[in-house]
């Protein structure tokens, strides 16, 4: 049952970091809700890992994550261009 609240809590979390990460984006985000749970998953990781490093509190580590989510957003947005 543990295992079930963990899992709820995780994608729960990936929503709004992935939320914040797509309004922190300025236009158009044509995105579904499974890719922005999976963005805000990313970006908590990647900010979470950071700011574990780094030694931050809570509060730099939740602007970390939603700036990787930022970021994560950006890459899957930006246009394709030709190599």
């Amino acid at each position: 049952m543990e295992l079930i609240g963990w899992i709820i809590s995780i994608i729960i979390s990936g929503l709004v970091i992935g939320a914040l990460g797509r309004l922190a984006i300025p236009g158009p985000n044509p995105m579904s809700i499974g890719l922005t749970i999976v963005i805000g998953i990313g970006g908590s990781f990647i900010g979470g890992t950071v700011g574990y490093l780094i030694g931050a509190g809570w509060l730099i580590g939740l602007i970390l994550e939603v700036a990787a989510a930022a970021g994560i957003v950006y890459l899957v947005q930006r246009p394709r261009t030709a190599l």
